[in-house]
């Protein structure tokens, strides 16, 4: 029996139907899902060109569910226009195509907010973001969410940008907020640190950083990228990964410090959903806790799904004449 019609899920629809916390909430339960075996990643890929431009393809299933969905997008310096695609995991009919700018950045801020949420001190309160660009407002949405964040400290190259950005921070969080003249000046006492940056090498060094503080390490994606050294590295008490293969194919950051992934180093790093599945938190006797995040399609999957199913329910989206978009169907033995 055919299933309703597939829907187009605009940025403005995405934004209409999910908050921050209902993120952050979609992810916690699609990570317990993965943990339980019954959903699965497609490890993401990548091919450069250009003056650092990139395509991107990431994915998942979640067949008990029934949806097994993908992202892609080319990241250029005009732009991108990131889309997931829904489909049925039983028959491969279109389900849904959400437009995922906004979603992705809910989707990497979400994955930072339930790592703070179980790897900071409960009383942290002091922030400080390292960059400004895109992702960074959500980034800050999502720790603000999980702690009682009083102050919140910024650092970005354009210091005119840095000046905006912490006031629009300031005026949408109702946090102190200070633009800081270096990063340095930023993390110091901080008990939380996002960097979100596009460096090419680490901008933060163990000396910078105060005992028992968390750090989410969101803008090192691909293995050009670093923003944390081995020096860090060697403070942190708890690593945790959203993805353990994709850290050790696009990690730079992990590849030089653990080596190849037969190395025993390894079995330090744990998976974002094994630290949901087993129930615990900050190790009080912690030094540094790390997220490193490289964005992973269970995420991407897990708020398409809860999108898709709030538009249904809501009735939001333009419904797509299925027989425009989709070729007759293939017989499995297709090849």
């Amino acid at each position: 029996m055919p299933g309703p019609p597939p829907l187009w899920i605009s940025e403005a629809d995405v934004v209409s139907l999910m908050d921050m916390g209902e993120a952050i909430e979609a992810l916690g339960k699609g990570l317990l899902i993965e943990a339980q075996g019954q959903a699965e990643n497609m490890v993401k890929t990548h091919v450069a060109w250009g003056n650092g431009s990139t395509l991107h393809a990431i994915g998942a299933v979640f067949p008990k569910d029934g949806f097994a969905g993908t992202k892609t997008w080319a990241h250029t310096e005009g732009g991108a226009s990131p889309m997931l695609i829904l489909f049925d995991s039983e028959n491969g009919d279109l389900r849904a195509i959400i437009e995922a700018f906004a979603l992705g950045q809910m989707r990497t801020a979400s994955a930072s907010g339930v790592a703070t949420q179980r790897l900071a001190a409960k009383n942290a309160d002091d922030f400080a973001i390292i960059g400004t660009g895109k992702q960074a407002l959500s980034q800050v949405a999502a720790v603000v969410a999980v702690r009682p964040i009083k102050r919140i400290r910024v650092f970005g190259r354009n210091e005119e940008r840095r000046a905006q950005f912490a006031a629009r921070v300031e005026r949408e969080f109702g946090r102190e907020t200070v633009p800081a003249q270096s990063i340095a000046e930023a993390v110091k006492g901080a008990s939380i640190i996002t960097l979100v940056t596009r460096a090419t090498d680490p901008v933060i060094s163990e000396e910078m950083i105060e005992a028992g503080t968390h750090i989410n390490a969101v803008g090192a994606i691909v293995p050009s990228r670093a923003e944390i050294g081995s020096d860090v590295l060697e403070r942190c008490s708890q690593i945790v990964v959203d993805s353990l293969p994709q850290a050790q194919k696009l990690s730079r950051e992990l590849v030089t410090y653990f080596g190849s992934p037969k190395e025993d180093g390894w079995a330090k790093v744990q998976s974002l959903a094994d630290l949901i599945a087993g129930k615990q938190g900050r190790d009080a006797s912690s030094d540094l806790t790390l997220f490193k995040s490289l964005g992973m399609g269970i995420s991407d999957v897990s708020l398409g799904i809860e999108l898709y199913r709030k538009a249904l329910e809501g009735g939001v989206g333009t419904e797509l004449a299925h027989r425009q978009l989709v070729m007759p169907r293939m017989h499995a033995s297709f090849e």
